[in-house]
């Protein structure tokens, strides 16, 4: 009975810890909750001050079933679940489940460190309840809105919609966008460029910047015709010349959400698969053979706070490989944001020795992408400032017509050596021995057409950035509601860009005018600082959800007598008539999208499928039709997207688009595929040669025990399904699959 039992979530953290921790220590990991709210049903009891009922998680009995075993071995019983809200009320679950008949402590590993580990065992704590109060507030807070709300659309709308705390605003976020798209309109404006040179033949551009003291507003092709006439006959002088020294300084290291935009930005890596990877680098990565290595501190964070060590650690690095010309007398400190939480570092490097191209190949390509990433933010946000000179060249046109060139040279790079960004490259030429009054030669004048542009749609980088900005949401939630936004088919992408569906856009048009007051901007971010202040011990979770519930139960009451007509509004006349009866046909809402029905109904049931403009929408991709040679390109059609030759309807050849997931069988792609009968089913694209086969839709998540490729849907509705590993027959909750963003969106 010397030994002791730690609990973790990951089985993959497990290992690693397993690996430091020898002997004396047995490890287990729940994978994930283990305790949720119920699928069938609300699990709230609204009479009894929203005590939420909470039940064992189906697939989990077996898991509670090895941890009280455990337990019964043990004299002390460690839980070292994440450190954060969900952790916290993992851990709460755990004991309740375990009882108190051990003596059991709380952990946290901000690093899977020989010292990170060492310094968690050292220092226990009592469990947070604070958090754990918090989490169970947002939880009982989605499920409220959930459950009540997306009947409502089912009803108002169509069957299997869902409606989410702060997806429903996110989504409100990406169509306002479109509308104000949709609605801008283009003003046309001239720009003109002078190509100038000077006495030493230095040939350099300078943009037209005032007239007689104004800003020059040029709208039409003959006003710049005009302009043009006038500067061809003048003469172009050297007015005046400013010069001054400018510093840029290094960002700060990443927190949750600057490492999801940048490594969008910079890598090309989605939100969803940055915080998957910088889990697997959190949890342990082999590295040259030995033992597994925790590569970077906890990735869920919105602090730029750094350890003393680190700090001291990354001066000694980069005095060592730079000179001392790169590195600063004193550490730089970074300005907490307002409302941020400060419990743990922000993301770096645990051991920074640990340089990128030193473990290159002990990593995946991504792998490689994002510790290159935080490692590279890290070391330059500790490094010397980056150093330019700035010149600005006045040059006066006639009497009246000032052009400007500007532009800088850098003279020292600091930080940019290690972590360069858009803004060092591409600096405008200016000639470095001119000087004032001087009569300049006119080469030619470039006059250019341009029309205003809307702001443009987002990216997944831009919405992060937005939802941040506004207090929307948590980092660690992101992801998730980017993702959850695909597969509702309520946004699609298109060339980097967010864009609202049709179905989307009336989804939100449906929630905003029908619950105004709940799917705000303002609304959802006041919400949110109050369950961070359940966390900080200001508010009282009771009472936080009685404000939120009170003015939300009324809205519904009104709203849901108003389905059958908001349903009625939303159907829109067609031009079509019944080709059974003959009767008008109108556009209504189904499951798969709007379709033609018949006004007959229900005597004539007639309806047929509506071909939008959203599903004729082509975007061209690079592959080429295998019988004609012309450009594939993407269709929206009843059951998704799927390749279709360009050339129709010359050329009927089309295709499925792979699922990204790889063929256990042979390695190929899983396509989705029909039989003669028409039914939907997914198979290997190297078909007849692989026979591989299976009728329920693969979602591309690796099973966190065996590591099969894919899982399937098994069950639960559509907010709360189980995900089925056929390969180890394990079944696992949503929040198991999400451990980089476990808490709800």
């Amino acid at each position: 009975m010397s030994k002791k039992l730690l609990i973790v979530e990951s089985p993959s953290k497990a290992k690693t810890l397993g690996k430091y921790l020898g002997k004396d220590f047995t490890v287990q990991a729940t994978v994930g909750h283990i305790r949720d709210l119920p699928k069938n049903k609300l699990g709230v009891d609204l009479e009894n001050n929203f005590e939420p009922i909470y039940i064992t998680i189906r697939g989990k009995a077996e898991v509670i079933k090895k941890l009280k075993s455990a337990a019964n071995k043990v004299d002390e019983i460690l839980i070292a679940t994440d450190p954060d809200r969900e952790g916290e009320a993992i851990a709460f679950h755990i004991r309740e489940i375990l009882g108190d008949k051990k003596v059991v402590k709380r952990v946290l590993f901000n690093e899977i460190t020989k010292t990170g580990i060492q310094a968690g065992l050292e220092s226990p704590l009592e469990l947070d309840m604070n958090k754990v109060y918090s989490q169970q507030a947002r939880r009982i807070m989605d499920r409220l809105v959930g459950y009540k709300v997306s009947p409502f659309l089912w009803k108002s709308l169509t069957y299997g919609l869902s409606a989410g705390r702060v997806q429903s605003v996110a989504l409100r976020i990406i169509c306002e966008r479109e509308a104000e798209i949709k609605k801008f309109v283009p003003e046309e404006y001239w720009t003109i460029t002078s190509s100038l040179k000077d006495k030493a033949g230095e040939t350099f551009e300078s943009n037209l910047f005032k007239i007689d003291g104004d800003t020059p507003v040029i709208s039409s092709e003959q006003e710049s015709s005009d302009l043009v006439s006038r500067l061809t006959a003048a003469d172009f002088r050297v007015k005046e010349i400013k010069q001054k020294d400018a510093k840029r300084n290094p960002a700060p290291p990443f927190t949750t959400s600057t490492l999801q935009q940048a490594g969008a930005r910079r890598k090309g890596l989605s939100p969803r698969n940055t915080m998957r990877i910088a889990q697997q680098l959190y949890e342990g990565i082999q590295i040259h053979g030995g033992e597994l290595v925790g590569l970077i501190t906890y990735m869920r964070t919105d602090s730029t706070r750094i350890a003393d060590e680190a700090l001291t650690a990354v001066r000694g690095l980069i005095q060592s490989t730079l000179g001392g010309d790169y590195l600063p007398e004193q550490p730089r400190y970074f300005k907490k944001k307002k409302g941020s939480q400060d419990a743990h570092e922000a993301v770096r490097p645990t051991d920074v020795t640990i340089t990128p191209d030193s473990i290159k190949n002990d990593l995946s390509a991504e792998q490689f992408k994002l510790y290159d990433l935080i490692w590279r933010r890290f070391v330059a946000s500790q490094m010397s400032v980056a150093h330019f000179k700035q010149t600005s060249i006045d040059i006066i046109a006639g009497d009246d017509i000032l052009f400007r060139t500007s532009g800088s040279i850098r003279i020292f790079d600091g930080y940019l050596n290690i972590y360069p960004d858009a803004k060092s490259e591409g600096d405008t030429f200016v000639p470095s021995k001119i000087e004032i009054d001087e009569i300049l030669e006119l080469i030619k004048i470039t006059p250019e057409q341009h029309f205003t542009k809307p702001s443009g749609r987002f990216s997944e980088s831009g919405l992060i950035r937005e939802l941040d900005n506004k207090g929307i949401g948590r980092p660690s939630t992101y992801s998730q509601i980017i993702t959850t936004l695909y597969n509702r088919d309520y946004v699609r992408k298109d060339e980097g860009r967010m864009i609202p569906t049709d179905l989307g856009e009336t989804v939100s048009s449906v929630l905003i005018k029908s619950f105004p007051n709940i799917f705000n901007i303002e609304f959802t971010a006041r919400m949110e600082e109050e369950l961070d202040q359940i966390e900080s011990g200001d508010q009282e979770w009771h009472a936080v959800l009685n404000d939120f519930y009170t003015p939300f139960e009324k809205t519904l009451a009104e709203v849901s007598k108003l389905s059958a007509s908001i349903k009625e509004s939303l159907q829109e006349e067609s031009d079509e008539k019944c080709e059974v009866c003959g009767k008008p046909m109108i556009v209504k809402w189904g499951r798969f999208g709007k379709f033609l029905s018949c006004t007959g109904y229900p005597e004539c049931k007639f309806s047929k499928p509506l071909e939008s403009a959203e599903e004729t929408h082509n975007h061209v991709t690079d592959e080429k039709c295998d019988k004609c040679g012309g450009d594939m390109v993407v269709k929206r059609g009843r059951n998704g997207e799927f390749l279709a030759c360009s050339n129709y309807p010359t050329c009927k050849n089309t295709k499925s688009i792979p699922l990204g997931i790889q063929c256990p069988k042979d390695g190929g792609d899983i396509v989705a595929r029909r039989t003669k009968k028409g039914r939907a089913f997914f198979g290997c694209s190297n078909y007849p040669d692989c026979d591989f086969a299976m009728w329920q839709k693969p979602i591309a998540v690796t099973c966190p025990s065996c590591e099969h490729p894919f899982l399937v849907m098994k069950g639960g509705n559509s907010d709360d399904p189980v995900y089925l590993c056929t390969n180890c027959k394990s079944e696992y909750d949503k929040s198991d699959l999400n451990m980089d963003e476990k808490e709800n969106a």
